[in-house]
């Protein structure tokens, strides 16, 4: 099975298109995701949609808008309220992670490989097959 993170920003305009993407994917869907993490002092989340893998082809996308998204924590704010009213949408909980930020990575991708071993080994994700 091959999991891939699908980047479509850091969750401006582009957290519509992730809200998007949960409501025509309903049946689909299998986690919501909110990672935390620090960024330049501030604490910021990037909010994750993880979709069943695809069949037939074993593909297993997941959608994020990577660290753009204040933490609700520090102070509640729309872009992260849409994310909470889509998991009420659909009767699912939003599984919240610690995360290290993306910027300790000198490679996006190496970013991504590191967030999927951790959601392996906390299986939120299916091993590999």
């Amino acid at each position: 099975m091959i999991q891939r993170f699908i980047e479509l920003g850091t969750g401006y305009s582009d957290i519509y298109e992730l809200i998007e993407i949960g409501r025509s994917n309903q049946h689909r869907i299998l986690r919501l995701l909110a990672l935390h993490t620090e960024m330049e002092g501030k604490q910021v989340i990037s909010p994750v949609i993880v979709l069943h893998p695809a069949q037939p082809g074993n593909f297993q996308p997941l959608y994020i808008c990577r660290e753009g998204i204040p933490s609700p924590r520090q102070k509640p704010n729309k872009r992260y309220g849409l994310f909470e009213e889509l998991a009420k949408e659909l009767g699912k909980s939003i599984i919240e992670l610690e995360v290290k930020p993306s910027n300790l990575y000198s490679e996006k991708e190496l970013y991504f490989q590191h967030l999927i071993g951790i959601l392996r080994m906390n299986k939120y994700l299916p091993p590999m097959s």
